[in-house]
């Protein structure tokens, strides 16, 4: 029966003869049985892998707006942020805290929102990612939110320096333009004074970065972030290890290449008189310093620059302050003598060294136990200043976030600036997050830069001759930023950053700053070099304020004593009426007062990586010489279809090209005027 035809056919092989016909096959046979069938299985596994490599593309949209649209790319594990309609690339960000092989599924957990794309990857982390309201006409904005799910993911977002020019973010020591060339390991985005921490973030920073593409990413304040700079390749966000915090940040997306949307606008501009002659006389006493400053004086008058500012530090300040020069009640300006018919600075900072009188008798009533910042007390305990370190000393730091303590500093700084005659009060010390410095629990009002903002919004109620050391968040208020000490070099940490520092902080909407003094304040590799001190007044001579440290009688001859009254009158005849112009321009549109060179040409790849010339608003181009020994350089001529006037020579120029080997004798600074 089982050898008897079958009636019809079945498709199927017999189970009783296959098994008989299997017992009857020799050992070998079987063998070769069993090969094949594994030969079978792999073919048919590496079949269904390469048709799903073929059917699934490498990039996969995930949510789609009006004017752009962000996919994910399988190989590496990357969000993609793409213009439409033509999908020009806008930024590619890699995705370091999930597994970059595992794909979001073509629906996802939100696909009832269009608005909206979630997945999930379950031992790791939950993205959203969500359409916004646009920052500003003419944008698209896109949310990023990172939610981790177990308590040892640190997220982390790297964007992409490839075909992206990147500026904003922090002020670091030798600042670059773009930031593509700037190295830094990650460390908390938060302000910091360079002096102490030079491999540290600088005193003017904001979480904005904007790229050539038209893109900007926008970190929101309350994150605990940290940022690292890898140079020519990538930058990253990350939160902090252990502490299971979400990232989350914001895309736009501008038609502007890159985008010109504004940042902070506002109703009121400080004003501070130029130049401003820092006073580095004898300090040991009142009456050496008072002697001091006349004698700066007299030689100001004997060489006809008796115009601008004497400025007096920290320790000259305390001094006459604690000598009470005359009973408060006999004039109200006991001072203003010193330094007519120039007007004075004073310099004060929210520390207190803890053996001052000041921090003394600021305990000795109940009610200022709180003036100061103070570590979180144990149950029952009282609170303990939190005590840091401030010019070499032990001090104590002053409360923002207590009213009592910020009304009392207030009246105090104008009472000093009312009994010493002071016109202006500059204010170090506002940068920095003293309790992350010493790794001590941060008040969630001081997150961040918190301290800064809170300090800051305080000193702009003292009117519009203060001056502030630091930034963050506070571009809106009528305050100056001093900008940080330079070396006395040519280096990017001297004469070559300060151009890429103005276009810094004039971009995110600080453009009222006063430069480090002409030459450096900090030692270098060339102190007292005549050509630097020059190079560096030829570009002071173009900003809002010029700064001296050194007098130019001390550290140069005769010839350079001339060019800076020269440059001085420059100053005020040609400058100041432009700053004015395009003061009204940046209260208005936003604008930065001091622009690249690809504000005029947004679309030349050339100008993106130009950080040795700045613009004035739109009709006044300065290219300096920052190359020590050199007489000569290339000048890019941004705008095509505008026309240039060298004011040197009163020859004429096409936009859009670059004047090779241009000649600058030591005595001239290239300018032109559109």
């Amino acid at each position: 029966h089982l050898t008897m035809p079958l009636s019809r056919h079945t498709g199927q092989i017999p189970e009783s003869t296959w098994t008989l016909g299997f017992r009857e096959m020799t050992e070998p046979w079987k063998g070769a049985v069993g090969c094949l069938g594994v030969a079978v299985f792999f073919a048919m596994t590496i079949g269904i892998i390469s048709w799903q490599a073929l059917e699934q593309p490498p990039e996969e949209w995930v949510l789609r707006g009006r004017d752009a649209g962000m996919l994910w790319e399988r190989g590496r594990g990357a969000l993609l942020l793409r213009a439409l309609p033509a999908g020009r690339p806008v930024l590619a960000i890699a995705v370091g805290s999930v597994p970059a092989t595992e794909p979001p599924p073509p629906r996802d957990r939100c696909w009832h929102d269009g608005r909206q794309f979630c997945y999930s990857w379950e031992e790791d982390a939950e993205l959203r990612l969500s359409l916004e309201p646009p920052a500003a006409p003419g944008t698209e904005c896109y949310g990023v939110r990172w939610t981790p799910l177990r308590p040892d993911v640190t997220l982390k977002d790297c964007f992409s320096m490839a075909n992206v020019s990147w500026y904003g973010g922090p002020s670091i020591r030798a600042q670059r333009w773009p930031l593509n060339g700037a190295q830094s390991p990650a460390q908390p985005l938060v302000s910091g004074d360079l002096s102490a921490n030079p491999d540290g973030f600088g005193p003017l920073l904001e979480r904005y970065f904007l790229g050539s593409t038209g893109v900007t990413v926008t970190v929101a304040p309350d994150v605990s972030l940290l940022l690292s700079l890898e140079s020519h390749r990538q930058f990253c966000l990350e939160t902090p290890a252990g502490r299971a915090e979400p990232l989350h940040y914001q895309l736009c997306v501008s038609a502007d290449c890159p985008p010109r949307s504004p940042k902070h606008l506002t109703r009121d501009f400080p004003t501070c008189r130029s130049p401003i002659w820092r006073y580095h006389g004898p300090e040991g006493s009142a009456a050496k310093i008072k002697r001091g400053l006349r004698s700066l004086v007299r030689r100001l008058k004997r060489h006809r620059l008796q115009e601008g500012v004497v400025a007096l530090g920290e320790r000259g300040t305390a001094v006459l302050a604690a000598a009470d020069l005359v009973p408060s009640g006999r004039r109200k300006r006991q001072a203003p003598e010193l330094v007519e018919p120039l007007e004075l600075s004073i310099t004060l900072s929210p520390y207190a060294g803890v053996t001052s009188p000041l921090f003394l008798r600021s305990l000795r009533g109940g009610e200022a136990a709180g003036y100061w910042l103070s570590r979180q007390p144990r149950p029952g305990a009282s609170s303990i200043p939190l005590l840091t370190t401030w010019k070499g000393q032990l001090c104590a730091r002053l409360n923002v976030t207590s009213e009592a303590a910020l009304g009392w500093y207030l009246a105090r700084a104008r009472r000093l600036r009312q009994v010493l005659g002071a016109t202006y009060v500059a204010f170090e010390g506002v940068e920095g997050n003293s309790f992350l410095e010493q790794d001590v629990p941060v008040p969630a009002e001081l997150e961040g830069d918190g301290y800064t903002e809170a300090l800051a919004a305080a000193l702009a109620t003292l009117g519009n001759g203060t001056v502030i050391s630091a930034g963050s968040r506070s571009s809106h208020l009528p305050l100056f930023v001093q900008m940080s000490p330079l070396r006395s070099d040519w280096s990017h940490a001297g004469l070559k950053g300060l151009i890429p520092s103005v276009l810094h902080y004039s971009l995110l909407g600080y453009n009222f700053f006063i430069p480090d003094a002409v030459g450096g304040s900090e030692a270098g590799a060339t102190p007292g070099d005549p050509e630097l001190f020059v190079r560096w007044l030829q570009i002071v001579t173009f900003l809002p304020v010029m700064a001296f440290g050194t007098p130019p009688w001390l550290c140069c001859d005769t010839w350079v004593l001339n060019l800076t009254r020269q440059c001085i009158q420059r100053h005020r005849d040609f400058v100041v009426p432009l700053l004015l112009k395009y003061s009204e321009e940046w209260q208005s549109l936003g604008y930065p007062i001091f622009r690249p060179a690809w504000w005029l040409s947004p679309m030349d790849p050339v100008a993106f990586t130009i950080e040795d010339e700045f613009l004035i608003g739109d009709e006044v181009l300065v290219a300096p010489i920052t190359e020590k020994g050199q007489t000569w350089r290339d000048i890019y001529l941004p705008g095509q279809g505008h026309l240039w006037l060298d004011t040197n020579t009163a020859r004429v120029f096409d936009g859009g090209t670059t004047l090779r080997n241009y000649s600058a004798s030591l005595a001239e600074v290239p300018v032109f005027v559109k």
